[in-house]
């Protein structure tokens, strides 16, 4: 049975969530295989209360789903208080979290981690990158200096007194002597820690044998990415990126899944781009246009409240997605906050310095000059929340989704036309 890989296809934000939650009870298990509570998925579902709105940070979003078995992956950094926190908010909205399940590997962000982010950051100035500054990027430093603190070492406190001891002297000289900084204290660090212990014990296994033997036994296991391709550590829009593979490479390395598992790669792909943080956009509108997407579209990060910056659909984006993760299926949200637009701008290429330019280039400092080359559709008025297949759809949103899917070089499976669970239209089985 399947392995299925679940990625952003643009810069984040794009509704990965919405899309775990269409394959619904088919999936056994969900994994989220990198990142940590830097990112988000909202996801709007209809309970015996009403309709209502779940923003999940750090918890893969098939917590939310019946029977599915959560996985944090190795490959994830767990800011264990913000993990708690999350845990104990969803139980108190009657959401049964007693299946999830964390890797013994995964790393551990420290309260140095945190401050470290935070102040290199404001050091940075106007070089900055935009980070969330929940200490992501430093824990993925300590990871590759191998000098981290995993999730495994809550559980011997010799082992754990002595690791710290070790990165914390360091960091607090960093703290001290560079940025001015107060230094931290190396037992309350210590203990903050092993307060979690206990409780987090019970939780923790070998992700990567469970996730083999639910695969041998027939079992359906997406691995679900955080951010998204532009994001990648290697293969996005550097040095404006998270710390992590987001692209369907780190599924394998952040969940302990050989490739040879993998049968399909799912890209969520919004109906216009956004990005948050720093860094090139070609398509960004900085008009009123940009502000009435991003009104429409709710654009505000769900872990950091920051307004997204908005622009129109660009393919090169698309074309390039497609390419680096061997996308099978795209679904397609937010569709409907384009509905009352007479016409819809699609950046078909770049202009860079007088040369056209189809696909993504190489160089980022070529990226950053890009100038769009736009292709017009036209819009539609039609509400669209109650369609549920393509024919419902108004003749122009069908043109608008027939001409994506042929620039981006793969299918558009669903499409998104409301914000609630069951507002899309499916088109083809993502799980085929």
């Amino acid at each position: 049975m399947p392995a299925v890989v679940l990625v952003g296809a643009q810069w984040g934000d794009e509704g990965k969530g919405k899309a775990t939650d269409l394959l619904g009870s088919r999936v056994e298990a969900v994994v989220k295989f990198n990142g940590g509570n830097n990112a988000g998925h909202t996801i709007v579902i209809d309970t015996e209360r009403g309709r209502e709105t779940f923003a999940l940070h750090l918890l893969p979003s098939g917590i939310l789903t019946p029977g599915c078995i959560p996985i944090i992956g190795n490959g994830v950094v767990v800011d264990l208080g913000v993990f708690f926190d999350e845990i104990d908010g969803l139980t108190a909205r009657g959401v049964d979290t007693s299946k999830l399940v964390v890797s013994g590997s995964a790393h551990v962000i420290t309260p140095y981690n945190r401050t470290l982010d935070k102040v290199t950051e404001r050091f940075a100035g106007s070089r900055r990158i935009g980070t969330t500054g929940r200490g992501i990027g430093p824990t993925y430093a300590d990871k590759m200096n191998r000098t981290g603190i995993r999730v495994q070492d809550l559980f011997d406190e010799p082992l754990l007194r002595a690791r710290v001891t070790a990165a914390a002297e360091y960091k607090n000289q960093v703290l001290v002597k560079v940025y001015n900084r107060r230094a931290l204290d190396v037992q309350a660090v210590i203990d903050e820690l092993l307060g979690y212990a206990a409780r987090l014990r019970p939780m923790v296994a070998d992700t990567s044998l469970l996730i083999a033997n639910m695969l041998d036994e027939g079992r359906t296991v997406v691995l679900e990415a955080a951010q998204a391709t532009l994001l990648d550590v290697d293969h996005g829009t550097y040095p404006f990126v998270t710390s992590s593979n987001a692209t369907a490479g780190g599924a394998c390395t952040g969940s302990g899944v050989p490739p040879t598992r993998i049968t399909g790669v799912i890209g969520v792909v919004k109906a216009y781009t956004t990005r948050v943080g720093e860094g090139p956009f070609p398509t960004e509108l900085l008009d009123e246009q940009g502000d009435r997407l991003r009104e429409a579209g709710a654009e505000f990060g769900t872990t950091t409240g920051r307004p997204r910056r908005c622009g129109w659909f660009d393919a090169v984006i698309g074309r390039y997605a497609t390419r680096i993760n061997g996308v099978t299926d795209y679904v397609l949200t937010k569709l409907d906050v384009l509905t009352g637009l007479e016409e819809i701008p699609v950046c078909v290429a770049y202009d860079i310095d007088g040369v056209l330019h189809e696909e993504l280039p190489a160089s980022q400092s070529q990226f950053a000059r890009a100038v769009p080359i736009y292709e017009t559709f036209p819009g539609w008025e039609e509400d669209m929340a109650k369609a549920r297949s393509l024919d419902d759809l108004p003749h122009t949103a069908r043109a608008y989704v027939a001409a994506l899917e042929d620039m981006i070089r793969a299918p558009i499976s669903a499409v998104g036309v409301g914000p609630g669970r069951d507002e899309i239209v499916t088109v083809r089985d993502l799980l085929g």
